[in-house]
């Protein structure tokens, strides 16, 4: 959809009035857009713009803006986490999660932390002489896969990118390197990725929350369950997990979504140094009625070619 001209005048009165996410969609500028036009405008005027309704949610204007609030009435909300992205063909988790993005028709997707690895600007020192992939092979790679993504949803799908301990590397490093260069284009990870957008944690009709992580150890899904007092969703540990607990508020769930990568993928090989890992590759199925989240349910990677999926093997 081409964006729509606006005057000076025009878009300090919609921007009072109605505020950046309506006028996102009334113009067909992303919210991003939005808020760069206001910061100069308030340059250009010498005043503060505020949306004069208290009810008016806005993304806080900072990088990865803290929560996206997601309404699911009806359907479903795909999450796939630690896709861990480098050089090379796509693993069978990648390849069943286009194919349900594709077939469930999901009101949101959202991938749930380290889409990419980017391991050359990991602040652990490199394991011997290691052959890692450059910071632009991984970005293209990454590019490559989310862009089918995109192209596999219907047009209204939100898509979510919430940040994970590896995605921070990329402007982690660069602000301690050229904090000089903030705000330019191209030094933030969401600047090659338009169509997603980032934040911490998405809320899905607030009893939902995903993000990449809280609690950690062996049990992190039922003490994430325990302690948020909401159904949460992570991923960061690759376990593959779901967990319920049921109080006098009824019963949430924690999840792990297990990993979009194979865990048997080079990008482990060295610092795992070659140990058993309780990874399992898959990712979650969240599906909503009367706006009430029905039992999560896991998608596994069963064989090279196939993932199971309400007790049936699916080839991908």
């Amino acid at each position: 959809m081409a964006a729509k001209a606006c005057s000076d005048a025009d878009f300090i009165e919609l921007f009072e009035t109605i505020g950046p996410q309506q006028m996102s969609s009334r113009l067909g500028v992303r919210t991003q857009g939005i808020f760069e036009r206001r910061r100069n405008l308030e340059k250009k005027i010498g005043r503060k713009l505020v949306p004069k309704s208290k009810n008016q949610i806005t993304i806080p204007e900072i990088e990865h803006p803290d929560r996206i609030q997601i309404s699911c009435l009806n359907g479903v909300v795909l999450v796939g986490s630690d896709a861990h992205i480098w050089p090379g063909p796509p693993t069978t988790a990648m390849r069943a999660f286009l194919k349900f993005a594709k077939e469930l028709k999901p009101r949101a997707v959202v991938m749930n932390g380290d889409v990419v690895d980017l391991p050359q600007i990991s602040r652990h020192p490199r394991i011997g002489w290691d052959n890692y992939p450059s910071v632009v092979d991984e970005l293209k790679a990454a590019q490559d896969a989310l862009i089918k993504l995109e192209g596999a949803v219907q047009r209204n799908t939100k898509l979510v990118w919430t940040l994970g301990n590896h995605d921070s590397r990329f402007e982690t490093r660069l602000a301690m390197v050229a904090p000089e260069y903030a705000k330019l284009f191209g030094f933030h990870l969401k600047d090659h990725f338009p169509k997603w957008d980032p934040c911490w944690a998405v809320w899905v009709n607030n009893d939902v929350v995903i993000k990449h992580r809280f609690k950690g150890g062996i049990h992190a899904a039922h003490n994430n369950a325990v302690n948020s007092g909401k159904s949460m969703i992570t991923g960061h540990l690759h376990s593959a997990k779901i967990s319920p607990w049921t109080d006098y508020n009824g019963t949430r769930y924690g999840v792990d979504t297990g990993c979009l990568a194979d865990p048997d993928a080079e990008a482990f090989l060295d610092y795992t140094e070659d140990n058993p890992k309780n990874w399992r590759s898959g990712f979650l199925v969240l599906t909503f009625v009367n706006g009430k989240l029905l039992p999560p349910e896991l998608v596994s990677v069963w064989t090279k070619n196939s993932v199971v999926f309400r007790g049936k093997i699916i080839g991908v």
